[in-house]
């Protein structure tokens, strides 16, 4: 969602982007500013990535799906594509509905990347899968 009146846009992060987290200080030196955290709607499953450094999620959407605890960032529409750019793949930025009915830009993951990653959905979102201390959950 942009917001024309301040030349931002609104931003979803659902792992390694989080406050606390090690990729954060992306958002932060670009001068992004928290505005809340909140939930996706309840149609997205999340993944445990194999082989990332540091571990991210993947997130896709999907009929069976929870809703997924995502934090919201005000990004200066200027810096969003420099951020963009440092966005590795199998990830990329897409557009995420939240639990109020919203849709904004966030994270999502292509698919062919989940065929041999973790899910861990039912953690209900990346912080508590990582302070749960990351245990093995069934694969899909």
């Amino acid at each position: 969602m942009i917001d024309n009146s301040t030349e931002t846009i609104t931003l979803a992060v659902v792992g390694a982007h989080l406050r606390g987290m090690p990729l954060n200080s992306q958002l932060t030196q670009r001068n992004a500013a928290f505005l809340s955290e909140t939930t996706t709607a309840s149609c997205y499953r999340l993944f445990a990535l194999p082989e990332t450094a540091p571990p991210k999620p993947g997130l896709r959407r999907d009929s069976k799906g929870y809703a997924i605890v995502v934090e919201l960032w005000r990004l200066p529409l200027d810096a969003f594509g420099s951020f963009v750019a440092e966005v590795p793949p199998p990830l990329g930025i897409g557009t995420i509905e939240l639990a109020d009915g919203r849709w904004v830009k966030g994270f999502i993951c292509e698919p062919w990347a989940l065929e041999d990653a973790q899910e861990i959905s039912q953690f209900g979102g990346w912080r508590a899968w990582i302070e749960s201390g990351m245990p093995s959950a069934p694969r899909q």
